[in-house]
């Protein structure tokens, strides 16, 4: 038997039941038809970061950022590619401290860029500081495989 995964669309917040086996099958949504997975990050509000957080049975990885940050901008092209190496197994969002003070300050972000990483609705991981595609696909691998 196939076991669902619970994947948050990002585009309409609407949570799909998809059996494990076809996330790699380039699912769409079920109540807006859009793509789950596009291989870029999204940029969320914090009702639907919080829904992202709390119903996804696949990791989520946040990019803590602010426009006006050198490093953010620096980060973000690589944060995209990061996105096309790691889904569907993991989730890609984007949070504008600016616009989302609540979600930063309820997260204790202090400086940006901030990576965090959340499995079953809590925070398993965080990294401070810009890296390259490469270095946030190993720093994610490296989280989900680690105890705890």
């Amino acid at each position: 038997m196939d076991t669902p995964l619970h994947i948050v669309c990002p585009h309409c917040s609407a949570t799909n039941r998809l059996p494990a086996g076809r996330i790699g099958d380039a699912p769409d949504c079920g109540k807006c038809h859009a793509p789950l997975f596009e291989g870029h990050p999204t940029d969320l509000n914090e009702a639907a970061f919080s829904r992202q957080i709390a119903h996804s049975d696949i990791p989520v990885v946040v990019d803590f950022w602010a426009p006006w940050c050198g490093p953010c901008k620096m980060m973000a092209p690589e944060f995209a590619k990061a996105a096309a190496l790691l889904e569907p197994r993991a989730r890609l969002i984007k949070v504008n401290t600016d616009v989302e003070q609540a979600v930063a300050m309820r997260h204790n972000v202090r400086s940006i860029p901030t990576m965090a990483l959340f499995v079953g609705g809590r925070e398993k991981a965080r990294q401070a500081g810009a890296m390259s595609a490469t270095a946030i696909a190993q720093w994610v691998n490296s989280q989900l495989h680690r105890p705890g």
